[in-house]
């Protein structure tokens, strides 16, 4: 019984930590017209960073899917409209 009760509020402890922060997750795997912050770039390709940095796209910055056609993601940020494809959405850690 002891360890039910203690598996519960564990349970609960964890389901409150992922509420806050969120589970870590790419821009892939967002939702459509939902509002994201940037919290990383998750490459090692510096060309793909850089490229990424010239569209607005950098820790801090919010970032929204406005649509999902095959495996290309438009993208809103900073007022400006994109369209990247799902590896750029991949790297983009929000």
């Amino acid at each position: 019984m002891e360890n039910t009760i203690g598996n519960r509020f564990i349970s609960r402890i964890l389901n409150k930590i992922e509420g806050l922060g969120g589970p870590m997750m790419n821009l892939a795997q967002g939702k459509i017209n939902t509002e994201y912050i940037i919290k990383d770039i998750a490459t090692n390709d510096e060309e793909i960073k850089d490229f990424l940095f010239t569209l607005g796209c950098y820790e801090g910055e919010s970032v929204t899917v406005i649509s999902i056609l095959s495996e290309n993601y438009v993208i809103t940020v900073k007022d400006a409209r994109y369209s990247i494809d799902k590896d750029l959405a991949e790297a983009i850690t929000i």
